[in-house]
Order: C-alpha cells, then structure tokens, then sequence
C-alpha cells in the first residue's frame, strides 16, 4: 500500500487488509513515496477514522518506498496517479512496473481513480477515505483468498 507520506491512506489501507485477512500469513505493509514523515505515526485522524471501525493502526511506523520493496512485495497498490509515476520512476524492468496497481482498479478497472487524499480535510474526509479503501479491500481480500484456495488444491 502506497500513498505519499505514509500516515493517511497507505496505513489505513494496511489496517483494513490485515484486519481482512487476520490470519492467512499473507504480508501486508505499507510505505509512503516521500520522506516527509518517516518514523512517525499515522495522522490521528487516520487512527480515530480506523479506530472508529475497530482496527488499530496506531503502532505503524511510516517508511519511505525502496526498491527492493519491488523484490519484497508481489502487488503493490497506490493510493494516486502521483504514487503510481513515482513508482514507475523507481522500477528498474517490466516485471517491477507490472507489480504497480490502483487500489481502486478492483473496483474500477484501468479507470486509475484515486483515492481521496483526506490530510487537508476534517473527518469526514477520513471516513470517505476509509470507505473507499474498504471496498477496495473487500475486492483484495476477496482476490487473495480465491488465489490461496486454488494454490492450496493444487
């Protein structure tokens, strides 16, 4: 999960997909594109809005994107067309570039709809946030666990 500073969407993202799929062992992070709050913990909007549905991302840590998150991750979901470019950017070949997706291309395929950045907002900003995360994250976790069960039967 992508966004650009790593203490709005991305870590409401992670929280909503981890709480998705609590125990399939499936790793799920998030990183921000800039440095600008590396070390630091979610916005406290973020944590009330996920809060308030009963996820706790409190104790995340932002970090910024490396590239052996290309090498680490095998889909890594951006949050807006400024994360996607930033990450293009950063891709050394086309299996990297081919790891890169809208969050919100489940939902709306190919559209590249972003994900409202909700920092310059009040809380319901942060709801509509989570709202489009979470039904993105429905499709994902819907996506992943297929994927496994077909894996498992062989």
């Amino acid at each position: 999960m992508v966004c650009l500073g790593n203490i709005c969407r991305s870590p409401m993202a992670e929280g909503i997909l981890k709480n998705k799929l609590k125990s399939s062992g499936i790793q799920i992070d998030s990183v921000g594109t800039a440095a600008y709050h590396t070390g630091e913990s979610p916005d406290y909007r973020a944590i009330d809005t996920a809060r308030r549905h009963n996820i706790d991302i409190s104790g995340h840590i932002a970090r910024q994107f490396k590239t052996s998150d290309f090498s680490n991750y095998d889909i890594i979901y951006v949050m807006d067309e400024y994360n996607y470019n930033d990450l293009l950017k950063l891709s050394g070949n086309a299996e990297e570039r081919s790891k890169i997706k809208f969050i919100t291309d489940v939902l709306h395929p190919g559209m590249k709809v972003a994900v409202p950045d909700p920092y310059y907002g009040g809380s319901e900003s942060f709801e509509l946030t989570y709202q489009v995360l979470n039904k993105s994250c429905d499709e994902i976790a819907a996506m992943l666990t297929n994927n496994y069960i077909k894996i498992r039967k062989g």
